[in-house]
């Protein structure tokens, strides 16, 4: 028996969430259907609100809800930090560990052929300005440990090496806790390569 068909539309658009297929969509419809008219209308209101309400910064990129961006604010650091991350988000986890102190640019993906995305989608001319701009002393890459990830810090090591800044990448290798048995080979491999001093 087939759903009914907004109930069927509402389904196919939970299914665009990242993590969630036919059945989890599924649940999630009909668990909307026991909310009271209220919530549906706030939430409603608040995914059309998104548009609206959330911005990117047109400097660094990051997401900001008022006009001014509080990323871009100038940093008290006598050596000037700035972190690279592919997109928005990964600058909340990085804020979340409150230590790092400095400028975020957000590039808006990493390198990808296969998915028709070179080195023209990204924001190279305009990062490099900032960097001038903000007399920055080093350069922290955070991009994921991944094929794309590596090719886009290599690129960016390239390209930023005649701005006379020091480019640094995020240590990979154990997780805090973790026991060698249940570490993988890759993973292992990175921290060894990635030792430091003891």
């Amino acid at each position: 028996m087939r759903y009914p068909v907004h109930l069927s539309v509402l389904v196919d658009h939970l299914k665009k969430l990242p993590g969630v297929g036919s059945k989890t969509a599924e649940r999630f419809a009909f668990e909307m259907l026991e909310w009271p008219i209220g919530e549906l209308r706030s939430f409603a209101e608040v995914v059309e609100q998104i548009p609206h309400k959330i911005k990117l910064c047109s400097t660094c990129g990051c997401l900001i809800a008022l006009e001014e961006c509080g990323y871009c604010k100038p940093s008290n650091s006598p050596h000037p930090l700035m972190c690279i991350v592919a997109n928005p988000r990964d600058v909340f986890a990085i804020e979340g560990t409150h230590t790092f102190k400095g400028y975020y640019h957000v590039l808006g993906g990493l390198l990808s052929p296969l998915d028709g995305r070179g080195p023209s989608q990204l924001p190279i001319d305009s990062l490099k300005k900032r960097i001038q701009t903000l007399n920055i002393a080093e350069i922290v890459l955070a991009l994921d440990s991944t094929l794309e990830g590596d090719a886009t810090s290599l690129y960016l090591k390239q390209e930023l090496s005649p701005c006379g800044v020091q480019v640094s990448r995020l240590a990979f290798g154990l997780p805090m806790g973790s026991s060698l048995d249940y570490v993988d080979g890759g993973t292992l491999a990175r921290a060894l390569s990635a030792r430091s001093t003891f």
